[in-house]
């Protein structure tokens, strides 16, 4: 039991320090880091790797962390609005991923299609609610300009590039995928 625990929080320490790195490589482009969304790909597969348990506190963190370290993404609103939408995408994947019948890629796309929209949906939320207080206004146009039509070419990388690393994963037989229903799946032993 401890031992597994280690290595969920090694793992989780893992994809925060990925999640805080890769943003580099976009980061000279700030349009292109807000297209291709590089932060969202540690906090998915922490999520469907570790859990949901593990995952939500470290999404929540990343934006935050990653603001104060470097000053990007700025922290209000942006960092703020993110942390809760990325934590909303560690939660509802890592939960709907552990609880399905199946652990396999059609269970897998199913989820991240979920908890993208459920993550977008509390980004709105949040942006509406920080914006408020400062008097501002956001707008439908802005949602959708933000939760989807500059985030299209993000959205695609991680439906392509999540499911490769988990296929990948259970080749190898690090992350095996469960061909029945298990109440406590562990994908860290």
């Amino acid at each position: 039991m401890k031992g597994n625990q280690i290595k969920k929080m090694t793992l989780t320490a893992m994809f925060l320090a990925i999640g805080i790195i890769l943003p580099f490589f976009t980061g000279q482009i700030p349009e292109i880091g807000s297209m291709l969304l590089p932060m969202h790909i540690p906090v998915f597969l922490s999520a469907l790797i570790c859990g949901e348990k593990w995952g939500t506190p470290m999404a929540f963190v990343l934006p935050i962390l990653r603001s104060a370290l470097f000053g990007m993404p700025p922290m209000y609103p942006t960092a703020i609005a993110m942390a809760f939408e990325l934590a909303a995408y560690a939660f509802v994947a890592g939960y709907l991923y552990s609880h399905s019948k199946w652990q396999c890629s059609k269970a897998l796309l199913r989820c991240l299609v979920i908890a993208m929209i459920a993550g977008r949906v509390v980004w709105g939320i949040a942006q509406v609610a920080l914006l408020g207080i400062a008097g501002n206004a956001f707008t439908v146009q802005a949602f959708l300009a933000g939760a989807l039509f500059k985030a299209i070419p993000g959205i695609v990388l991680q439906l392509i590039l999540i499911p490769a690393v988990m296929i990948a994963l259970n080749r190898t037989k690090l992350v095996p995928f469960n061909s029945g229903r298990s109440e406590n799946v562990d994908y860290a032993k």
